[in-house]
């Protein structure tokens, strides 16, 4: 079968479409005809051995998949033919994939596989940063940086699910769009960003802010939380890990929260399927649906990952099969 694979560690040219073997579920796997599968900023990382997890090459990419389940284990609630949203962590992007019962959900009829791909990874990061992380209460108000990637529709669509207001921080016009197209309620540009804040919120800031990018924008995010507010940091796309000085935490009383949904699932599995019950009804309601990027085919899977180290990328990128 066809898969996405890293042959070596040297960045999205080294991703080569391979013929490899099918692979054989175990007993408590289910196998997957792929349909499409979404793309992350991790596999960037993957591609230059930057990811905390280190495969070593050749390995097959792809952390979240759409499809028709093609063999499923007695009891696991799945049947052949039953289309489903899976996160296998590696390997999605190939023609099958075998995935552990309790990581694949059922996917509502209504919901396009490339929808579906688009899900496991940023909205399950993002509902346990806001939900679990960032306690995030109805009528609060959330400043998303990046508002325009994988991680900021997630943010903006899940606030928004959960009643509160939503400024986005995007780069470009086509960013901007793309952020009011997911929901957001005010969209500003990342120069400035702290001032055009205190405008937007007749000087009092925002509740929580939800980081992706890191760089500079770190201390101007935290003059913008409002008292006992919440900076969530969620990763680095902008490249910089930035520093602070902690006395800026005593000012107004602010957090700076870590969110690691990686090192914190993997330990504790069995929060990965409520987090997907948590949101399965906003799902199956459409209050959380990615705003697709460009969905190519499998053959231009390095080209994609490119785009998305660069940052040139609008709206979730997928590709199909």
């Amino acid at each position: 079968m066809r898969a996405v694979q890293v042959v070596t560690l040297d960045g999205p040219g080294a991703v080569r479409i391979n013929d490899v073997d099918a692979p054989t579920p175990k007993p408590h796997e289910v196998l997957i005809d792929v349909r499409a599968a979404g793309l992350c900023y991790p596999d960037a990382l993957l591609t230059r051995g930057l990811y905390q997890m280190k495969p070593e090459p050749p390995f097959t990419l792809g952390a979240e998949v759409a499809g028709v389940v093609a063999q499923a284990p007695e009891g696991s609630g799945f049947s052949v033919g039953d289309r489903v949203v899976a996160f296998p962590g590696f390997g999605g992007m190939a023609e099958q994939v075998c995935v552990a019962a309790p990581f694949v959900f059922h996917l509502p009829d209504d919901v396009s596989f490339e929808t579906g791909a688009a899900l496991p990874m940023n909205y399950l990061t993002v509902q346990f940063a806001l939900d679990r992380r960032g306690r995030l209460a109805e009528g609060e108000t959330v400043l998303v940086h990046g508002a325009a990637g994988g991680i900021g529709i997630a943010a903006i669509q899940h606030a928004k699910a959960r009643g509160a207001r939503v400024i986005a921080v995007a780069s470009s016009d086509d960013k901007r769009a793309i952020a009011t197209q997911a929901g957001a309620d005010d969209v500003i540009a990342p120069d400035g960003f702290k001032d055009a804040v205190m405008e937007l919120t007749d000087g009092r800031g925002v509740d929580i802010v939800v980081d992706p990018v890191g760089g500079d924008r770190f201390t101007d995010s935290l003059r913008s939380l409002a008292v006992e507010g919440r900076l969530l940091v969620i990763g680095f796309t902008g490249g910089a890990i930035p520093e602070v000085k902690v006395n800026r935490l005593l000012l107004n009383n602010v957090d700076v929260v870590g969110v690691g949904w990686g090192a914190f699932w993997m330990p504790r599995p069995e929060t990965v399927p409520a987090q997907w019950k948590a949101i399965e009804p906003l799902v199956a309601s459409g209050q959380l649906s990615p705003v697709l990027g460009e969905v190519r085919p499998l053959e231009r899977a390095g080209e994609a990952i490119a785009e998305m180290e660069e940052r040139r990328a609008t709206g979730k990128l997928v590709l199909t099969l």
